[in-house]
């Protein structure tokens, strides 16, 4: 068992932890109004956070909430640049601890992982097994349970300040929300809670249930065995798990048990022991962005180099599967800029 960690607050809060969080929050949006005010002050700013934080005066903001349609519906809840200065500051010190307590076939927020590599250890496992699991968790974000994370946190953080300002973000009304449930999409912070939290569905399946053929998305996962009865009484036995231990339900509408070599649907890809393929919804979303982007460019909205930029990301996504042909026949029509 790993002890816990502690003396990690004064490191949160330091000038040069701030500093760096807020070079982190601010990439990408430097030309925002709240971000530029921010960085036009940025020591006093910094300092002013950093009494706040070290005085215990310290309140999250109220959360912008705004709604996206692709891939599916999600309420999204924004945090002001400030909060997100706190919350990288937290997790510049928390992911490397987060880190060393996650297995190995955990691929969301984490350096080096990603969805591709998860496809292609996917793959790995579908060439040695015959069967998967496919599972969901429902309405994760939504459901997450307040007291079960903070007792999780508790488990490998033994700083009282640090588990203070973590738990006063834990707690920070997420509109909508039922009381003591859900931790905001949007969140650097409500990433890494969410990825730690399912971690104890991970160590239960590969070491309490004993099963290796395993890969986990953050609320997606696959579960892979030479038999079905193996899968079938594993789907039971993680039922119980979810719900008893960390108060959540499977998505059952979409759970699904099958033999790889029907394909298994993961991550807007169906993987098979000897090729990848893109899913329809992907490839839908993929012409229909492309479309988008040729329509800003023929209006003057982009310029050239901005196109590219588009199509390039767009074939490196769609390169992970077995595309040749359907790069060809896609890319090769945008403007002949592919």
């Amino acid at each position: 068992m790993m002890r816990r960690e502690g003396n990690l607050f004064s490191a949160v809060v330091s000038f040069e932890n701030l500093y760096k969080a807020a070079l982190k929050a601010c990439r990408g949006k430097k030309m925002k109004k709240p971000v530029a005010s921010f960085f036009f002050h940025l020591e006093n700013e910094i300092i002013l956070l950093q009494e706040e934080l070290i005085s215990g005066s310290y309140r999250p903001q109220p959360y912008r909430q705004f709604e996206i349609r692709e891939p599916k519906v999600r309420e999204i809840c924004s945090s002001t640049f400030r909060d997100r200065v706190v919350h990288h500051a937290i997790c510049n010190l928390m992911e490397p601890i987060f880190e060393k307590r996650l297995i190995f076939d955990t691929y969301a927020c984490r350096d080096g992982k990603g969805a591709h590599a998860a496809i292609k250890r996917l793959q790995f496992f579908t060439r040695k097994q015959t069967y998967f699991l496919k599972c969901n968790i429902r309405k994760y974000f939504q459901s997450v349970n307040h007291e079960i994370l903070k007792q999780l946190l508790r488990r490998v953080i033994k700083d009282d300040r640090l588990l203070s300002l973590m738990e006063l973000i834990i707690d920070h009304a997420v509109p909508g929300s039922e009381p003591g449930k859900g931790i905001p999409i949007g969140n650097l912070t409500s990433q890494h809670f969410a990825n730690f939290y399912l971690g104890e569905l991970d160590h239960f399946v590969k070491e309490r249930y004993g099963l290796q053929a395993y890969v986990r998305y953050m609320d997606d996962f696959i579960c892979l065995a030479q038999e079905k009865q193996i899968l079938n009484n594993l789907l039971g036995e993680i039922r119980i798990f979810i719900h008893d231990r960390l108060r959540l339900r499977l998505k059952e509408k979409v759970t699904r048990m099958a033999p790889v070599s029907e394909g298994v649907p993961f991550l807007g890809f169906r993987t098979f022991p000897q090729m990848i393929r893109l899913q329809r919804p992907n490839l839908i979303r993929l012409r229909k962005k492309m479309r988008q982007r040729e329509a800003q460019f023929k209006r003057g909205l982009i310029d050239q180099e901005d196109l590219i930029c588009s199509v390039r990301s767009m074939i490196a996504h769609v390169t992970h599967a077995n595309s040749t042909r359907l790069r060809r026949r896609e890319f090769e029509q945008s403007l002949s800029l592919a």
